[in-house]
């Protein structure tokens, strides 16, 4: 980041992932590629086995993707009858964005989606994930259906599927219906029903296409930029026992379209819950700090309720819908700030659900301290990091679907991982992302000593398909395989599209793990 920011209260979780080095929160030492995958460690899901040269480390099912969201880049934001969402207002609002820009055009994915398909195939993604707005299908959050948005998705959706990309469709991405914000929002519980009746409808139009469902896409981020730093839409800073009632009736509109889908849907639905996660990560491969890295994991000190500390917390935004029940130390740590809990809102939470989606970038490091309790450990200067300023921490896609899985038994599909990179077109006409590759392979080599060992992975999604809006960043910040030229929305392939086409093809064999890899 090159804007100055106070640490202490004004973070969004990317924002946290990027000044937590400076805030000396992790990593020792970035180590080579291979050496995650062959470094011994504790296992108990299984040693991995010893794999052919190449053998795919994932199963032959394994989805390969890209992520999107309907507000980072539809745009057509007040086209063919959509309503406003928080977003739409928040942008205009001056010093908001960085950039001083808008989402209102975007990258045109309104009209240009059948282009992007196009690519999809090129690239030979078989799954691709957006996000449906809410504003789109009901302008008022609530009401009448607005046909068009409907018809929209459904063409949408029957490209993909005649592309051979399986849609993978998340109902809420953070563009809260501005009229049902102005009624309360996430604040009422009324919030939780409404989401359950828009739920039914996309179920009802779409299911008869769509079997792969995600509800709400990163509860802890979705919650801490919006309602506890205020750096989001609709960029409002309350008292923690408003932000935590906020949090519990999220999780309530989850539970509710899990039900709206499972009663409305055509077909029989696999239906997760994307939400981002931080893990603590082990500072050296002893016994020690593994077990530490994973209790920190866990663990909900009082710290993790407020804006400094918000995203480090991973517990009380999964426990409640695959527990069904908040961590104990949370509860206790929050005191009277607690959410109120009503009969029977623990069941509606907790609803049978198919996998586990997981957003991960990154993580911080600890290591058993002399009592052997979790302490933080500090990265090194110079540590690698991305454009956005987050440490590069390829083990994160090991440890977290490792610990998951473990915890919650769930099989796992990672919903996003990807990084920002300054790229640009250059003098051949090429936009080329070395850097985006070599990540792209650090994580993804983790990430398959996890599937060697035995964790139930169910696919890879990157983030993103697309250079897009990244929200209060504006148009600052390129996590797409595609570059987009915003003035003209002219796409041009990044080097990564035809290396990530090469991955899929072989179904990440090709990823490895070298000896002679160095560490950046």
């Amino acid at each position: 980041m090159t804007r100055s920011r106070n640490i202490s209260h004004h973070f969004t979780r990317r924002e946290f992932l990027s000044a937590s080095g400076a805030s000396a929160l992790v990593l020792k030492n970035l180590r080579p590629a291979d050496a995650a995958l062959t470094h011994p460690a504790e296992n108990p899901i299984g040693q991995a086995s010893l794999a052919s040269p190449t053998a795919s480390p994932f199963p032959k099912n394994f989805l390969w993707g890209a992520s999107t969201s309907a507000y980072q880049v539809e745009g057509a934001a007040r086209e063919d009858g959509k309503g406003l969402s928080v977003w739409d207002e928040f942008v205009l609002q001056r010093g908001k964005i960085r950039d001083g820009q808008t989402a209102d055009i975007a990258c045109d994915f309104y009209h240009r989606y059948t282009e992007d398909i196009a690519h999809m195939r090129g690239m030979g993604l078989t799954a691709f994930r957006f996000s449906i707005s809410w504003t789109r299908v009901l302008p008022e959050g609530v009401g009448s259906v607005n046909q068009k948005g409907i018809d929209f998705y459904r063409r949408l959706v029957d490209a993909l599927l005649a592309a051979g990309i399986a849609p993978v469709v998340t109902l809420f991405h953070w563009d809260t219906p501005l009229a049902l914000h102005r009624r309360g929002g996430w604040l009422q519980r009324d919030m939780a029903q409404w989401f359950g009746d828009y739920a039914a409808i996309v179920a009802r139009a779409l299911s008869d296409r769509v079997t792969r469902w995600l509800t709400i896409n990163e509860p802890r981020s979705f919650i801490g930029g919006a309602y506890v730093t205020g750096m989001q839409a609709p960029g409002e800073k309350h008292a923690r026992a408003e932000y935590m009632r906020a949090a519990h009736i999220t999780f309530l509109a989850h539970g509710r379209a899990v039900q709206a889908i499972r009663a409305n849907s055509h077909q029989p639905a696999q239906i997760g819950y994307a939400c981002d996660v931080t893990p603590s990560l082990p500072a050296t491969d002893s016994a020690a700090d593994i077990a530490a890295a994973r209790e920190s994991t866990f663990s909900s000190p009082l710290d993790r309720f407020s804006g400094a500390h918000w995203w480090r917390e991973n517990a009380w935004w999964l426990d409640p819908v695959f527990l069904g029940h908040y961590p104990a130390d949370a509860l206790a740590a929050l005191g009277k700030d607690a959410p109120e809990i009503l009969p029977g809102d623990m069941e509606t939470i907790q609803q049978p659900l198919d996998f586990l989606g997981v957003n991960l970038y990154g993580g911080w490091l600890v290591r058993a301290g002399a009592d052997g309790r979790p302490e933080e450990f500090h990265f090194s200067a110079g540590f690698p990091v991305t454009a956005f300023g987050w440490q590069v921490t390829p083990d994160a896609l090991y440890w977290a679907p490792k610990w998951l899985y473990e915890r919650y038994t769930h099989p796992i599909l990672i919903t996003e991982n990807g990084c920002s990179c300054r790229d640009w077109i250059s003098l051949d006409g090429k936009v080329h992302d070395p850097q985006r590759i070599d990540f792209t392979a650090r994580y993804l080599q983790t990430l398959a000593r996890a599937s060697r060992e035995g964790v139930p992975l169910l696919g890879y999604l990157h983030w993103s398909l697309l250079d897009n809006f990244e929200w209060q960043e504006g148009y600052t910040q390129r996590f797409g395989m595609i570059f987009v030229d915003f003035p003209s929305r002219r796409r041009i392939p990044k080097d990564s599209a035809p290396w990530y086409a090469s991955v899929i093809a072989t179904n990440a064999a090709s990823l490895q793990p070298s000896a002679s890899v160095p560490p950046p």
